[in-house]
């Protein structure tokens, strides 16, 4: 496997911008600089894969009380056609970390959001509950080439002074395709139905991979490793494994998506229950404080290159918290003020985290990367699941009792983060 070219970052935590090295890296392609075209194009690509990806994998979010409707599955049952998607997903982006060093990155994002739009449409139709849990799992496969891949684009391409803003462009637009998959499927399923709500997000999918392949700049830090075979890999692997700091950063992606995903599966089964009695369609429009999220991701970026990731990092947990908090009292209003610092929270400290991923790597980016969203990804599928199992048990406090014992590890995981860090720099 060849040596994937770093972005220089000797200060792995404060991230003061250095200048471009001199030397050895002065034959190389420039960086994609802040204030030039392509850097531009490159942040709107980004934003645009973010959006299609998660408004694919979780626009079936609102629907779970339809399909435990319709096909008469319990809450946890029908939970599954999302974290079937998102175990799923999360094997297939470490196989896609695997090839991302050997495989054309664009291409590669662009067929994965193209198959996985197409496998939307195709789920619209289904009869089955069987049968649309099987497309929903092919569809989290298919979904596994962009996620790793667009961290290890943005990690090798992006020059450090812009790396935060490109990660949290990015991360804000899985903020804002998050948004959007709810809002347009939750809304159509209650003017039409789940079947055309599904349906509609599958084509925008297809428009937005048509647009992304266009304005994504081609790589010019990567080159393709020939022939590497699976002892490189595991050594890859063990070296990532091995590295200072990066394993408690990969479980953080568990802790980070297995909190939030988990509030967001179940909010759904208690608005429409007494006494809110919500529809579909003013529960769908909650998730507009997805934009607190747009907004948490990209400010966030840019005070954890200036002041620090280890503090971004543990801000963003106890605002988790304490939104958790909130959403146990009984009015709307607490409810919804509650999601909204938890989303917050959430995007916080994921923008954070996983550009810290890419700066920590010393080589090997795209699997780094795909570590991270590996536990990420089964933080979503396991914690979300339980989740229903705490709900049918102990109700709302039972969930939001699961959030705070996930959340509670993720406090250590950042102090030991920032510790072993500071080791290293000593």
């Amino acid at each position: 496997m060849s040596s994937v070219v770093s972005v220089p970052s000797p200060d792995l935590d404060h991230g003061a911008a250095p200048a471009q090295q001199q030397g050895d890296a002065a034959h190389l392609p420039p960086y994609l600089t802040p204030g030039t075209r392509e850097y531009q194009r490159a942040n709107l690509a980004l934003l645009l894969a973010g959006f299609a990806t998660f408004s694919l994998l979780y626009c079936v979010q609102p629907l779970l009380p339809l399909f435990s409707h319709d096909f008469g599955v319990s809450p946890a049952d029908s939970s599954l056609s999302l974290s079937l998607s998102t175990a799923c997903l999360a094997l297939s982006i470490f196989t896609g970390g695997l090839l991302s060093d050997r495989l054309n990155r664009r291409t590669l994002m662009t067929v994965s959001l193209c198959a996985s739009a197409l496998l939307n449409l195709l789920a619209a139709w289904l009869p089955s509950w069987h049968a649309l849990l099987l497309v929903r799992a092919l569809e989290g496969i298919a979904l596994g080439g962009l996620p790793a891949v667009a961290m290890a684009y943005v990690a090798e391409e992006v020059h450090p002074q812009g790396l935060g803003m490109a990660m949290g462009l990015y991360v804000s637009g899985t903020a804002f395709g998050g948004m959007a998959g709810r809002i347009i499927s939750g809304t159509l399923a209650d003017f039409c139905s789940w079947h055309v709500s599904l349906g509609v997000i599958g084509g925008l999918g297809l428009l937005t991979g048509a647009a992304f392949f266009v304005l994504l700049p081609p790589s010019r830090h990567f080159k393709p490793s020939r022939g590497a075979g699976a002892g490189e890999s595991v050594r890859a692997l063990r070296a990532l494994l091995a590295q200072s700091g990066l394993p408690s950063l990969f479980a953080m992606g568990f802790v980070l998506m297995g909190g939030f995903v988990t509030v967001y599966n179940y909010i759904g089964y208690r608005l429409v229950a007494p006494p809110y009695s919500l529809s579909q369609t003013v529960i769908g429009l909650i998730f507009l404080v997805y934009l607190v999220g747009m907004v948490a991701s990209t400010w966030c970026g840019r005070l954890a290159d200036r002041y620090g990731r280890a503090r971004m990092l543990t801000l963003g947990l106890a605002l988790m918290a304490a939104g958790g908090a909130l959403t146990l009292a009984q009015p709307l209003a607490c409810v919804i003020a509650g999601i909204i610092l938890l989303t917050f929270g959430f995007f916080a400290g994921h923008s954070v985290a996983s550009s810290w991923v890419g700066r920590l790597a010393k080589r090997s980016k795209g699997l780094a990367s795909s570590l991270y969203l590996l536990a990420y990804y089964i933080g979503s599928s396991v914690i979300g699941s339980l989740g229903g199992h705490f709900l049918a048990a102990a109700g709302w406090s039972g969930v939001i009792a699961l959030v705070w014992a996930v959340l509670a590890v993720g406090f250590g995981l950042t102090w030991h983060v920032a510790s072993r860090v500071a080791l290293a720099q000593d």
